[in-house]
């Protein structure tokens, strides 16, 4: 199979897009399940994790209902993420029709492989090649580790920008098929229109990550805008663990006089990688970056806005695992308007549900906070080295 030949385009913008920005599942879920339920010939969906909860249940019965009609749906789940999906909630998504494959299935649980890494962290969906949606939202309910819903964003996308995601949800699940089956996929039953007609006015670009033809797209354009700012950058992101290349670009931005600041998680739900950003913290002060952490609920975005019309909603953390490992998707949109939204969204957070970090509170931390932090952050540059993913971007 040449692979090559199957890749979508992931770079540079189009024009013509409608934009709906969707803050936490209680806005996507109603719209992913509307969607679903209007389409007519096709229904691709990709997430890293699809829970056997209330949300997930009403998701897999939206989709039933949409095989049950005659549209052909297609779930591509991954295999760490939602590890026990084939046999539970997904063996029933079979047997009404639904298309089901797994990203890399579990060879074993507390088995250990070099290539286990490569996750499929993507959130995409597209229906009938008309509606698409990308961000950082699992299928999983909101409430599931609090009582405050956790704080994340996703898009709903109409135009033009919709047939990159369509070839994008497509190839993978070529790819998928091949590996697990060992033939060449049927031709698509369905064919939607080349090129979706512009509804809008947003000019928005598709990035992906993976190991071959796009591997430092999300990375590069984050850096290309961190470079240019002139007046802000906010960044909001569940994982921040950033490479040489990443901190130093954010550390120059602010000695400049560019106004930084970053949300990040203030309740982690991975202990090792939260003690190991917080080691980054006393360099990024110093610089006058602003940190702030969220502690209402947990923090799952994945969001960026710099200066007044640039910004990005997607799966890509900001962590090794992200950048260098899995696959991701995020939109990127150059547009005033979602970039103010966003922005709004964004500052109201950090206003309403967030506390700042300060130089004080830094020297203020115990020794075993302090001695915490820089074992976290060497071990996970050591398992980085060991599996010999990270680069010189982790190394000394």
């Amino acid at each position: 199979m040449n692979i090559a030949a199957y890749e979508p385009v992931s770079r540079g913008y189009t024009a013509g897009n409608r934009l709906q920005l969707l803050r936490n599942g209680e806005a996507y879920f109603p719209a992913l399940i509307e969607a679903i339920d209007r389409a007519r010939h096709e229904v691709h969906l990709e997430t890293y994790i699809f829970a056997d909860d209330a949300t997930g249940r009403e998701v897999a019965a939206a989709l039933s209902r949409a095989a049950q009609r005659g549209v052909m749906v297609r779930l591509l789940v991954d295999g760490f993420g939602a590890r026990d999906f084939d046999t539970g909630l997904g063996a029933g998504l079979g047997a009404d029709g639904v298309e089901v494959m797994v990203y890399r299935p579990e060879a074993g649980r507390y088995a250990f492989r070099r290539h286990r890494l490569r996750r499929m962290h993507r959130k995409l969906a597209v229906i009938d090649g008309e509606v698409g949606f990308a961000g950082g939202i699992n299928i999983i309910d909101d409430f599931d580790t609090s009582t405050s819903p956790r704080f994340d964003y996703a898009v709903r996308i109409e135009g033009p920008l919709v047939a990159r995601l369509h070839l994008a949800v497509r190839h993978v699940w070529r790819l998928v098929r091949w590996a697990a089956l060992g033939r060449r996929p049927p031709p698509p039953t369905f064919v939607p229109p080349q090129r979706p007609a512009a509804v809008g006015s947003v000019q928005a670009a598709l990035l992906l990550r993976d190991n071959l033809a796009h591997r430092h797209d999300i990375e590069y354009a984050y850096l290309d805008a961190v470079r240019s700012a002139r007046g802000e950058i906010l960044i909001a992101n569940a994982y921040f663990l950033p490479g040489r290349r990443f901190s130093k670009a954010l550390l120059l931005a602010a000695q400049r006089g560019v106004k930084v600041s970053l949300l990040l998680q203030g309740r982690s739900d991975h202990l090792l990688f939260h003690y190991a950003t917080q080691a980054l913290y006393d360099r990024m002060l110093a610089a006058g970056v602003r940190v702030f952490e969220y502690d209402r609920a947990e923090l799952h975005a994945k969001v960026a806005v710099i200066d007044e019309d640039w910004a990005t909603v997607g799966s890509s953390n900001i962590d090794p695992f992200s950048l260098l490992l899995a696959r991701e998707a995020n939109v990127v949109v150059r547009d005033p308007g979602f970039a103010a939204e966003l922005r709004a969204s964004l500052v109201e957070t950090i206003s309403a549900a967030a506390r700042e970090v300060r130089v004080e509170d830094q020297r203020q931390r115990s020794w075993r906070a302090r001695l915490a932090s820089v074992l976290a952050y060497s071990l996970v540059r050591f398992m980085l080295g060991v599996t010999r993913y990270g680069g010189k971007q982790y190394s000394q």
